[in-house]
């Protein structure tokens, strides 16, 4: 396949430009966000209104046999999501396959979200991922059942990794790159929702929501694991890609989720619950507290919450259970420990963030 997209650019133009800030952040983006937050910030501008209250629901589900479909709607109705007349993308989490483990958005799941958008009246709602790792879509699709789901409830699939794209200029600039070329089936959607898999990970602690856009960027321009991603700081990168594809839906799979080295190499863990959300910051922030982390030490979290959404668990509307009662905590790498909930590290960085 030809490195060039088909508006002309070419892929190397993108490796070039993220390079230059790759060596200044490294490939996990290890300099804190606030040293790299942009002179003129969203929220100075008035590009971005207040965050203010938003709705989460936490739902606990034992399975993903129990009464699914009734539980999603149930959810989704609780926070408010309004889909009639309109075309849904789903994008689940399937950023790799391997049947021993348990990486990727539960096909069972995103069957029920499909059965539940239906009953709210959604016009269309088609399934799309650009898996990270693998480049090989259809292995993940098939091998993870997703693919058997979709045909039974007639829904297609579309491979964002190499679906027409379209520039869309950037409303944020964490990153240097200053435009994203987006598939056309997300710029088209008018309602994308994020469906991640509740994990921790390797490089900014934890991934829900907002990380999960990443899928939304095409491997083909952007490269395998979404390279130019990486080069320019994962943190930074999560914050411009997730305000670019603005998910206005979520649904965390957390009914088993991953602790330790996710979001690939890490181990089950029986979460036991589903999270619900129309605002992304403030569904990753309250499934943050659930998972035992405290959310305004995850650097894209906080940073988001100023303009992005509402990351302050006092300022959530929550709904369902108690996401601090219900708390689950999640093993992470050693180097986030001080994202615990409590952690001598989470409390001295917080008190001089206030200060």
């Amino acid at each position: 396949m030809s490195g060039r997209d088909p508006k002309g650019s070419t892929r190397r133009s993108f490796l070039v430009r993220g390079g230059a800030v790759g060596v200044a952040v490294g490939l996990g983006g290890a300099l804190a966000i606030d040293r790299l937050r942009p002179e003129s910030t969203p929220w100075d501008d008035g590009r971005y209104a207040d965050p203010g209250h938003s709705a989460v629901a936490v739902v606990r589900a034992a399975s993903y046999d129990d009464h699914l479909e009734a539980t999603v709607l149930d959810g989704l109705r609780s926070v408010g999501a309004d889909v009639r007349g309109k075309t849904v993308l789903i994008k689940p989490n399937l950023v790799e396959y391997d049947p021993t483990s348990i990486i990727n958005t539960d096909p069972r799941l995103v069957g029920a979200a499909i059965v539940a958008l239906r009953r709210l009246g959604a016009a269309a709602i088609t399934v799309g991922e650009g898996p990270g790792h693998r480049r090989d879509t259809d292995y993940i699709v098939t091998g993870s059942g997703l693919w058997d789901v979709l045909r039974d409830l007639d829904v297609p699939f579309v491979d964002l990794n190499v679906a027409p794209v379209e520039r869309r200029a950037l409303s944020t600039s964490y990153t240097s790159l200053g435009e994203l070329w987006l598939p056309t089936p997300v710029v088209d959607a008018d309602v994308v929702l994020s469906m991640p898999k509740m994990k921790a990970h390797h490089w900014v602690g934890v991934t829900l929501s907002m990380k999960n856009c990443f899928g939304c960027v095409p491997g083909r321009i952007y490269g395998w694991p979404k390279n130019v991603l990486h080069w320019q700081g994962v943190p930074q990168s999560v914050i411009d890609v997730a305000a670019a594809v603005a998910p206005g839906l979520v649904i965390v799979d957390g009914i088993v989720g991953m602790e330790g080295d996710g979001p690939i190499m890490g181990t089950p863990i029986d979460a036991g619950h589903l999270v619900f959300g129309t605002d992304p910051v403030a569904t990753d922030a309250t499934t943050a507290r659930l998972m035992g982390i405290d959310p305004e030490r995850v650097d894209y979290l906080r940073e988001a919450g100023r303009f992005l959404g509402q990351v302050h668990l006092e300022d959530i509307d929550q709904r369902g259970e108690d996401p601090e009662a219900d708390e689950v905590p999640f093993e992470l790498v050693e180097e986030f420990d001080g994202l615990r909930v409590g952690s001598a590290a989470t409390v001295g960085a917080r008190d001089a963030s206030d200060g």
